[in-house]
């Protein structure tokens, strides 16, 4: 039998360092001998005492203890969980400032591992800095020792849930009321069997998704529909996969109209289920689809392409613009979810496909046509099988919408120097602020 290898036990005393640099995720970097520290709370030129969380080989984590001499740059919290909440990384660090380091991060990414530089950089797209998340998956968990329910997210550097009366970061009729949400839950027969709430909220409309392992009682029901009631919810119970969520309130005989966000330039109303992926910031996102407009430019007579097109948040706008649009998604739920858009919004020269974009698709129909301009918006995982596929669809112009830069990067050098296309374009857009999430747009030609 293999013997555990023991952790090495870490030194609780305080280490002090100048901060040398910040990391892409927002941490400190400093060295102390051959080993290289991330500070997680400490920023760039500051004098400080830490203590160590982790070590590794020549890697180690810690956490600022005391800060000697700050940042110019360091602003107070104004969330009161902070310092615990592992919801954000950066609320340490001015708003404006942030951007700044994302827009540092996407551009080093660029050049690093992309091997490319833009010929020009965007002004970073920004919005609302708090109450701007509209969907959010949260943790529930009663504290025995604590006799208190917990909703919220987990704490900095572990799995437990952090104590949160409120989070600033949440669409306020969540974020504002989770010390409510929470002592409703106690009050559950099943309160100790329910792991997890996700959210999701439209323009006028919230719902939340409660997963419970145990069923619940008729009297569990009646003070959950109550509590729906009263925060204006559509509330679903999951007690198994997605195929055992159904809706409690208001009752499924109940006819009611689909959570939904407009894009009012376009006088575009999408509707979505709660368990459809939407983005979280809708100020940034409408800001997005604009800016993709502009950059895409489509013109009268072109084709375009738009991949990962999930339930046609940009693919409905340029139908608007140009002469056809085919959008493909990897969700069949989501493929269903477009062309209904699309029917309800008076939308007909469109066209949708359902198929895996990290497979083989070049027997597909959409796959084996010409198109004037692509856009692509991939998952973390970027779009690479796609960024191999481009010259035979034979696009001039590609935007890349992406949610890593590490991968836009990768797939920025197959683009530039395998298929021939200039990095015209690129920036960041504030989708997450107080988190080191990066979302970038880059603008490829030939």
């Amino acid at each position: 039998m293999a013997r555990r290898r023991r952790r090495a036990k870490l030194s609780r005393e305080p280490v002090q360092a100048t901060i040398e640099s910040v990391s892409h995720d927002g941490k400190g970097v400093c060295h102390i001998g051959d080993l290289t520290v991330f500070v997680d709370g400490a920023l760039q030129g500051e004098e400080i005492r830490f203590i160590y969380t982790n070590k590794r080989k020549n890697i180690a984590e810690a956490k600022v203890h005391e800060i000697i001499s700050a940042s110019p740059l360091r602003v107070e919290p104004e969330c009161l969980h902070f310092s615990m909440c592992g919801g954000c990384s950066l609320q340490h660090l001015a708003a404006e400032q942030q951007i700044l380091l994302k827009q540092e991060v996407l551009l080093e990414n660029l050049k690093r591992l992309g091997k490319a530089e833009p010929q020009s950089v965007l002004p970073p797209l920004t919005g609302p800095h708090w109450g701007y998340r509209t969907k959010a998956r949260l943790g529930v968990r009663f504290v025995l020792k604590k006799n208190k329910m917990l909703v919220g997210f987990r704490e900095k550097h572990s799995n437990f849930l952090a104590e949160l009366d409120t989070c600033k970061v949440l669409h306020p009729d969540v974020g504002l009321h989770l010390r409510d949400l929470a002592d409703m839950l106690k009050t559950l027969s099943i309160y100790n069997q329910i792991p997890q709430i996700e959210v999701a909220y439209g323009d006028e409309q919230g719902a939340f998704i409660v997963r419970h392992l145990e069923a619940f009682t008729d009297d569990d029901k009646q003070r959950l529909s109550a509590y729906a009631e009263k925060m204006n919810l559509h509330l679903y119970l999951q007690s198994k996969g997605p195929d055992s969520i159904f809706r409690l309130y208001p009752p499924e005989e109940t006819e009611i109209a689909s959570l939904s966000y407009a894009l009012p330039q376009y006088g575009i109303v999408n509707q979505f289920k709660a368990t459809d992926f939407t983005q979280v910031n809708m100020d940034i996102n409408r800001k997005m689809i604009n800016l993709a407009m502009q950059l895409l430019d489509p013109q009268p007579e072109d084709r375009l392409l738009d991949l990962f097109c999930g339930l046609g948040n940009f693919t409905l706008p340029l139908a608007q613009k140009a002469a056809h649009v085919t959008g493909v998604e990897g969700s069949s739920e989501l493929v269903i979810r477009a062309k209904e858009n699309a029917l309800n919004n008076g939308i007909d020269n469109v066209d949708f496909y359902a198929a895996d974009l990290f497979q083989d698709f070049s027997a597909m129909k959409w796959a084996q046509q010409k198109y004037d301009r692509i856009l692509l918006d991939p998952a973390r995982s970027g779009a690479k099988e796609i960024a191999e596929y481009l010259p035979k669809l034979g696009a001039h112009t590609v935007l890349y919408v992406s949610c890593n830069p590490a991968t836009l990067a990768r797939d920025t050098e197959i683009m530039v120097h395998q298929n021939g296309y200039t990095l015209v374009k690129a920036g960041v857009m504030d989708m997450f602020p107080h988190t080191a999430h990066v979302e970038s747009i880059a603008l490829f030609k030939k």
